[in-house]
């Protein structure tokens, strides 16, 4: 089924609830050089989250998809993966990781307006500001429908001119960013940055050490660090239970607090709300209980690179190149008016301030990008080398 909509003289949303609704859009679709992608999801109401909306425009319309009311999506799969048709997004790495998650799409010839923008010069990379700056227009970014149940239905019109607005003009600004891009002989710079976006993958969480990162357990002891454990499997065994994130079952800060002193009054700690009541104060104490019995949980030691053989005058030497090293990507990025971290990574400017000489090896880092290499890399070698 397709609902239409006019929303300007010369554009319209049309509303895609089925198989055949969306056969037709993509029969369409692979005829276009180009479109506009973006994606509405449910994270901050439902757990786990999934994609409810796939916004899709071109000649002036968009198109919303909605993947509640179809069953079988995959036949998407001959537009995100034609080489021939560029997808445009804007900040789309996590329009491309929910893709990948829910329906293991892959994307090829992908353009990211925010790179775009960001390899020229602009200060704000938001949405609105970018299609004020490169086309003039202006959309209102409402945080009530970025922070929007997108599972409900029937979704209002207002929420459906939002999602619109998302991808209606990002054709546009593509064209005039690839233009000065092109001027200012940027355009393979973003186009590598784009093509590296393009191979994003989901990667799913390692549920058995999945604790180890929530936020503020850093300085906890192993056997405080088991009590988190068991905090951390229990909140997630309520948020899919209850189908609610787990920030909103019970925050990290409280189970870290509680984590820290096990023993203390829970109905005191800050945050802590319905838990501190019967029966939810007597739930917690026995997954806590739970956690002051089993082994101590140890945090992996991170690999770090051993400066093996560096004396204390060495390391003097490294860290006053690697301040140099600094100001010369500052300089630089000055002169192009750019942000200098987008000139070359810090990780490697780190290695390099230790290693002068293994240049060659560097630019075999993954990190490191052939247009960076190209542009600056007799630069930097010959920086490092000459401090």
């Amino acid at each position: 089924m397709i609902t239409q909509k006019t929303i300007k003289s010369n554009q319209s949303i049309n509303t895609i609830t089925s198989k055949e609704a969306l056969s037709k859009l993509i029969s369409n679709a692979l005829s276009k050089n180009h479109l506009s992608i973006d994606i509405e999801g449910n994270g901050f109401f439902r757990y786990p989250e999934r994609v409810c909306l796939i916004q899709v425009s071109f000649d002036n319309q968009a198109h919303i998809i909605d993947p509640l009311a179809i069953d079988d999506l995959m036949e998407l799969r001959k537009i995100f993966e034609n080489t021939d048709i560029t997808k445009i997004f804007h900040a789309g790495d996590y329009d491309i990781r929910s893709l990948n998650r829910d329906y293991s799409f892959t994307f090829k010839n992908v353009f990211d307006t925010s790179i775009g923008a960001a390899f020229l010069g602009s200060e704000k990379l938001g949405l609105d500001a970018i299609l004020y700056e490169y086309v003039q227009v202006e959309i209102k970014k409402d945080k009530k429908f970025q922070r929007s149940d997108w599972t409900i239905r029937p979704l209002p019109d207002e929420s459906i001119e939002y999602a619109a607005d998302d991808v209606l003009y990002l054709s546009e600004t593509r064209n005039v960013m690839e233009k000065r891009l092109s001027e200012l002989a940027r355009l393979d710079w973003v186009k590598e940055e784009c093509t590296r976006l393009s191979q994003i993958k989901f990667q799913p969480k390692n549920e058995t050490n999945a604790f180890f990162d929530v936020k503020g357990s850093i300085d906890l002891n192993p056997r405080s660090l088991a009590v988190l454990k068991c905090l951390y499997e229990f909140r997630e065994d309520e948020a899919i239970g209850k189908d609610r994130p787990p920030f909103k079952i019970i925050s990290d800060s409280v189970i870290v607090e509680i984590s820290r002193e096990p023993h203390q009054n829970f109905s005191e700690i800050s945050g802590i709300g319905n838990w501190a009541n019967r029966p939810n104060l007597q739930r917690l104490k026995e997954v806590v209980e739970k956690g002051m019995d089993m082994d101590p949980q140890y945090r992996p030691q991170k690999n770090k690179q051993r400066l093996k053989g560096m004396t204390n005058k060495e390391r003097e030497k490294a860290n006053i190149r690697l301040k140099q090293l600094k100001e010369w990507r500052k300089n630089l990025g000055q002169e192009l008016k750019l942000d200098p971290s987008l000139l070359w990574p810090t990780s490697s400017l780190a290695r390099l301030s230790r290693f002068p000489e293994s240049f060659e090896e560097e630019c075999e880092q993954p990190e490191v990008r052939d247009w960076q290499i190209k542009e600056f890399g007799d630069s930097i070698s010959q920086s490092a080398s000459n401090l």
